[in-house]
C-alpha cells in the first residue's frame, strides 16, 4: 500500500440499483473512465483511474444488484469480481432513505470477508423523510467506516477515497470484517461445513470459508460446481454433509433453509436499525409519492407518458435543426476546399461524391442524436424510466411479459444492440427471447436521420408529430408481436412484476452529459467504420461500369449552359434568362445526367431487379436500393438516396428538392418510413440476437421483421391510394 507500489489500488463500487452508484462513480472518475464488457460476459463494465495523493486508484463500477444470489448475470458478475479479482476495498453505496433494503446486500458483501466501507448516499432524502442515522453506532456495530454523501450535489464524495485508502491499510495490518450472526442451529451448520472445507481443500480454494459454507447451505450451484471441479469425491462428501445440515434445519423449523437464512439476516438488520436509526413521527410531505399520484395514475399515466415521448421527438426535430445547418455549412466548406485542392480524377470523385458526401449527409444528424440521448438520460436520471415500465406493465402483460421487459425496449430508442444485451436482467429465458424478438421494432437512433429527411420534406409542419407516430407504431408492433409469439412459439405463464419506484431526483448536468456522450460515441464510431465502408461500396456500385449510353448529349448541353453563365450579357438583351435561372437549369441537367448514369450502373441493375417487390408499397428502385443498404446501418439510407438521386453535397436542401422532383409522394414517403421502422435495424442487431439466443432465432427475426415491414407498408400505401382515388 505504499506510494511507490507500481500496482494501483482497486476499489469496487457495489450497491442496489437507484442508490446513486453511477453518480458517485462519475464524480470520482469524471471523464477518466472507459466502458467495456466483463471478460466472457456481455455486461457493461465501467472503469476509471484516479490519482489520489500520489497513488493511482482504479475504480470499478459493479453492476447494480439487490443480492449476490446466482439468479441473474449481474449478481454473478458482481460477486465473482469481488471473490476472484479481490479489490482492495468494496465501496458499498447505500440508499440512506431505504436502509433496511440496502443492508440486505451489504450483509452479503460483508460475508465475502473483503475490506468494505459503507457510503450512506442521498443523506438529504433520508433527512427529509425524518430518518436519522447514527453513523458512529453503525460503524461500531459493523466494524467498518461509515460516511454520509449527497451524490447529486457532490457532497461528501471527497471523503470516499481517503476512507477507502485507510481501510485498505487497516486490513493489510490484520483487521478483519464483522460476521453476520445467525441462529444457533445455523451457526453450528456453518462451523461444521467450514471445518470440512479446511480439512478437504486448500485454504486458497475454500476461502472465504464461512461464505462458502453459507452458500453450500443455500445449494448455490456455482459454488458446488467449483468444488466438484477441484475434487469430485471430496465434493460429494461435502455436499452430503451440507444436505444433512439442510435436512436437520428443515426438521427443526419446518421451513426451507433459504427462508430461515433470509429471516436471520433481516433479524440482524432489524437489530442494527433499532440501535443506529430512528424515524421521526412528524408529518411530512413525500414529494415523490405526490408526483406519482399523477404520473402513475391509472387513467392519466399513459397519456402523460405519451406526451413526454412526443415532446422528446418534437424537441429532437426542432432544436436539432439549428446546429444541423451549421454542420452542413462546415461539410460544404470541406467539400469546396477539397474540390479546389485535388486535381480531377476518379479518386477525387470517390473522395468528394463517395466519402465526403456519404459521411457528410449523415453527420449533420449528430445534433438530433445528441438531443435524443440527452432526453433518454433525463428519463433515467430523474427516475421516470422506472415509472414508464410500471405504467406499461398492464400493456406488457397482454404479451405475456411484465413491465421490467419494457426497460430494455425503451433503451432500444437509442440503439437496439445494447437494448438486446440488457435483457440479461430478465430471469426467465422465454421472457428474454420474447423481449429480444420484440426489441428490433423499437425505433433506434440510426433510423432518425431517415425520418428527419423524409418527414421534413413531405410533412414539414407536422414532422415531429409524424416521427412520434412512427415510434408509437413501433411500440404497437412490438406488443402485437409479443402477443402472437406468446400464443404460438413461446407459450408460457405471465411472470409476476415487482419493481422498485425510486424517488424522483434532480439530475446532475454532468451525469446527463456523460450518459449522452457515452451513447453518442457509438454513432461517431460508425462514421469511421460501417458508414464509411458502406458509402464507398455504394459509390463504387453506382459509378461502374463507366461506359454509359445517355439518352441525350448531356456534356454538350452542360457546356453550353456553363458558357452562357460565364459570358456577360448586354443590358439591352432582355430575352435572355437571368443567371439564377440558368444555374438552376444547369443543376437540374447535371442531376439528370447523374441519375441516368446511376440507373445503368451495377446498383441500378440491382434496384431495377428489386423493383417488382417494392412497387406494390409505393417505393421506387432508388429507394429500394437505399433500403437494401440500410441492412448494414440505417444511417447509410440517407447517403444512398443522395448518391442515387445525383445530389451534390454543396446544397443544403438538395436531397429534399431531389426527392420532391423524383415522383415520391407524401404517401410513398410514409410507406418507406414505415418499412424503415419495422424491418431489421442492422446486421449488428442480427449478430447480437444470434449471440444472445441462437442462429435459428436470429434468422427467424430477420425474416419476420422484413415480412411485417412489407405487409405494413403495403397496408399503408394501398389504403392511402384507395382514399386518394375516392377523394
Amino acid at each position: 500500500m505504499h506510494k511507490d507500489d507500481p500496482k494501483p489500488l482497486c476499489f469496487a463500487l457495489a450497491g442496489n440499483p437507484n442508490a446513486g452508484k453511477t453518480t458517485i462513480f462519475n464524480n470520482l472518475t469524471g471523464a477518466r473512465q472507459k466502458v467495456s464488457n466483463w471478460p466472457g460476459v456481455t455486461v457493461e463494465k465501467k472503469e476509471g483511474i484516479v490519482s489520489h495523493k500520489g497513488q493511482d486508484i482504479k475504480i470499478v463500477d459493479l453492476p447494480g444488484t439487490y443480492s449476490l444470489t446466482p439468479y441473474s448475470i449481474e449478481e454473478i458478475t458482481a460477486r465473482d469480481f469481488i471473490l476472484q479479482d479481490r479489490p482492495d476495498v468494496v465501496i458499498n453505496i447505500i440508499d440512506s432513505a431505504n436502509l433496511e433494503r440496502s443492508l440486505y446486500l451489504a450483509l452479503q458483501i460483508l460475508e465475502l470477508a473483503q475490506p468494505t466501507i459503507f457510503v450512506l448516499n442521498m443523506a438529504d432524502v433520508a433527512r427529509n423523510k425524518g430518518i436519522k442515522i447514527d453513523d458512529r453506532i453503525l460503524s461500531d456495530l459493523l466494524k467498518l467506516p461509515v460516511i454520509f454523501t449527497v451524490g447529486n450535489k457532490n457532497k461528501g464524495v471527497d471523503l470516499i477515497l481517503d476512507t477507502a485508502v485507510e481501510e485498505a491499510a487497516a486490513f493489510a495490518k490484520g483487521k478483519t470484517s464483522r460476521n453476520v450472526t445467525y441462529s444457533r442451529e445455523i451457526e453450528e451448520c456453518i462451523t461444521t461445513l467450514e471445518k470440512a472445507l479446511l480439512d478437504n481443500f486448500e485454504p486458497s480454494a475454500s476461502s472465504p470459508g464461512r461464505w462458502n459454507a453459507i452458500k453450500l447451505l443455500e445449494n448455490d450451484p456455482l459454488v458446488k460446481d467449483k468444488f466438484t471441479e477441484l475434487s469430485p469425491k471430496k465434493a460429494a462428501l461435502l455436499f452430503e454433509l451440507a444436505d444433512t445440515c439442510i435436512r436437520r434445519i428443515d426438521d427443526l423449523f419446518q421451513d426451507d433453509i433459504d427462508i430461515i437464512l433470509t429471516d436471520d439476516r433481516y433479524g440482524f438488520i432489524e437489530g442494527i436499525l433499532k440501535e443506529a436509526a430512528t424515524t421521526s413521527d412528524r408529518k411530512r410531505v413525500d414529494v415523490s409519492r405526490n408526483i406519482d399520484l399523477v404520473l402513475t395514475d391509472r387513467f392519466l399515466g399513459i397519456p402523460i407518458f405519451l406526451f413526454f415521448i412526443w415532446a422528446m421527438f418534437q424537441a429532437t426535430f426542432t432544436l436539432g435543426a439549428y446546429p444541423m445547418d451549421m454542420i452542413d455549412s462546415g461539410v460544404m466548406l470541406v467539400s469546396n476546399f477539397l474540390d479546389q485542392s485535388i486535381p480531377p480524377s476518379l479518386i477525387k470523385k470517390l473522395i468528394l461524391d463517395g466519402i465526403i458526401a456519404g459521411i457528410g449527409s449523415v453527420i449533420i444528424f449528430l445534433p438530433n442524436i445528441l438531443i435524443l440521448f440527452f432526453c433518454i438520460a433525463l428519463f433515467e436520471d430523474t427516475g421516470y424510466m422506472a415509472r414508464a415500465a410500471f405504467l406499461m406493465d398492464r400493456v406488457m402483460h397482454t404479451a405475456g411479459l411484465h413491465g421490467k421487459s419494457f426497460i430494455p425496449m425503451l433503451m432500444g430508442f437509442g440503439c437496439n444492440v445494447p437494448a438486446i444485451i440488457a435483457t440479461k436482467t430478465l430471469e426467465s429465458r422465454k421472457d428474454r427471447i420474447l423481449t429480444i424478438l420484440m426489441t428490433p421494432f423499437m425505433s433506434c437512433s440510426a433510423r432518425l436521420p431517415v425520418y428527419i429527411i423524409l418527414a421534413g420534406t413531405f410533412f414539414t409542419r407536422h414532422a415531429g408529430t409524424v416521427i412520434f407516430g412512427l415510434y408509437f407504431c413501433g411500440i404497437l408492433a412490438a406488443i402485437l408481436t409479443g402477443q402472437l409469439l406468446r400464443r404460438t412459439l413461446l407459450r408460457g405463464e405471465d411472470a409476476p412484476f415487482v419493481m422498485e419506484l425510486p424517488p424522483y431526483r434532480i439530475p446532475m448536468m454532468k451525469s446527463l452529459l456523460i450518459h449522452m456522450w457515452d451513447r453518442s460515441k457509438m454513432f461517431l464510431k460508425k462514421m469511421g467504420g460501417v458508414i464509411l465502408i458502406g458509402a464507398i461500396i455504394i459509390w463504387t456500385l453506382s459509378n461502374f461500369p463507366r461506359d454509359v449510353n445517355y439518352s441525350t448529349d448531356f456534356d454538350r448541353q452542360i457546356q453550353t449552359l456553363e458558357t452562357r453563365i460565364q459570358t456577360p450579357q448586354p443590358p439591352e438583351n432582355q430575352q435572355e434568362k437571368p443567371e439564377a435561372d440558368l444555374t438552376r437549369t444547369l443543376k437540374a441537367l447535371q442531376r439528370q445526367k447523374a441519375q441516368e448514369r446511376v440507373s445503368q450502373s451495377f446498383i441500378g441493375m440491382i434496384g431495377k431487379g428489386m423493383a417488382p417487390i417494392f412497387a406494390p408499397i409505393g417505393i421506387d428502385w432508388q429507394s429500394s436500393v437505399a433500403l437494401l443498404s440500410g441492412l448494414v446501418a440505417k444511417e447509410i439510407v440517407v447517403s444512398t438516396l443522395g448518391v442515387l438521386h445525383g445530389v451534390d453535397n454543396d446544397e443544403p436542401e438538395a436531397l429534399k428538392e431531389a426527392l420532391q422532383k423524383s415522383g415520391m409522394t407524401p404517401l410513398s414517403a410514409l410507406s418507406m418510413m414505415v418499412f424503415v421502422l419495422l424491418y431489421i435495424p442492422c446486421i449488428a442487431t442480427v449478430i447480437t440476437i444470434w449471440k444472445e439466443t441462437s442462429k435459428r432465432w436470429a434468422i427467424f427475426n430477420f425474416l419476420y421483421t422484413t415480412t411485417v415491414a412489407w405487409c405494413a407498408s403495403f397496408l399503408v400505401y394501398q389504403t392511402g391510394m384507395i382514399f386518394t382515388t375516392m377523394g
